[in-house]
């Protein structure tokens, strides 16, 4: 579900995390931090629930407002297309889906249904909507095509909802996107009746769940030797100016280098480029980029850097 450079954040923040409560317990933030991915999935769980709470929502709305005393020609024969989209009925017959659900006790919407009547209100009054609803005919390719769409420009870009689950978890933050992602790309696939969304596993495979063990465990018990791996390489920078979570990145990305054999050299000096860009300080790439450089053509004049495999400096 996730994929590695989520992983090393995780790792990261982890490690900062320990750094902030000088903790020294490697097993019990080793769980924190297995267990921070392992929320991911919930987060998973919640966001593809919100389709089945948003049809019962609406029905349960439709049917109480044509037993009204007073109600409508258009309450006593409601519109039906949306509670009716077939992507609804797919969900409702996920059965492994409402199995996972009950097994994680994935419940928010039944204590929190006001981030459903917000959602279902915004898709109602939306032109999408509108749009969708005047066409009397239903055909399987555009029921999908309009839920594709409603989970893409009303769904997951919502406040409110992007909100509550900050507040439910805060280590969701980093997940949304992600998640998101593959919801949206599940949905889009979807082609036939005959399809179901299949639900991910936190690892891919036993290997991922290694890395990250491996990552997290041989950074930490190697930071003093990975700081003097480049405490001589930032002549014009004192320790105090380097941002913590630069120093954390440069040591992962040394203990990649130095620890993980089949790891490419390019692999690893892009993906902590890319994390230094999106986590830490706007010139930290630029700074980062010139440490890594320096210090892979370090290891290969001393031929520190072991690589295996074709293609892996």
């Amino acid at each position: 579900m996730l994929n590695r450079r989520h992983y090393r954040v995780k790792v990261m923040q982890t490690i900062y995390a320990m750094h902030q409560h000088e903790s020294d317990s490697l097993d019990k933030e080793e769980k924190f931090l297995l267990q921070s991915i392992d929320n991911s999935q919930d987060l998973y769980l919640v966001m593809l629930s919100i389709f089945d709470e948003l049809q019962l929502k609406e029905r349960t709305y439709l049917e109480l407002a044509s037993k009204k005393h007073l109600a409508t020609k258009e309450e006593q024969n409601p519109n039906l297309k949306f509670v009716n989209n077939s992507f609804f009925k797919i969900l409702a017959n996920h059965a492994a889906f409402y199995d996972k659900l009950e097994e994680r006790k994935i419940d928010n919407w039944k204590r929190n249904d006001d981030c459903i009547i917000f959602l279902l209100d915004a898709i109602k009054e939306s032109d999408l909507y509108k749009r969708y609803i005047a066409v009397e005919t239903n055909e399987f390719k555009k029921d999908i095509f309009f839920m594709y769409d409603v989970f893409n420009e009303i769904i997951a870009p919502n406040e409110k909802l992007y909100d509550y689950l900050e507040d439910f978890k805060i280590t969701w933050v980093d997940d949304i996107p992600v998640i998101n992602t593959l919801i949206s790309k599940q949905i889009k696939a979807i082609k036939s009746f005959d399809d179901s969304i299949e639900l991910p596993q936190v690892f891919k495979d036993l290997d991922d769940k290694e890395f990250v063990r491996n990552l997290f465990r041989k950074t930490v018990l190697n930071e003093v030797e990975f700081a003097k791996e480049f405490e001589n390489k930032t002549p014009n920078w004192d320790k105090e100016r380097i941002a913590e979570l630069d120093t954390i990145i440069i040591k992962m990305a040394i203990c990649e280098l130095l620890k993980f054999p089949s790891i490419p050299v390019k692999v690893t000096l892009n993906e902590y480029l890319e994390i230094a860009k999106e986590y830490s300080t706007p010139k930290s790439s630029i700074f980062i980029n010139g440490i890594l450089d320096n210090l892979v053509k370090d290891f290969q004049g001393s031929e520190k850097l072991k690589k295996s495999g074709r293609g892996l400096l």
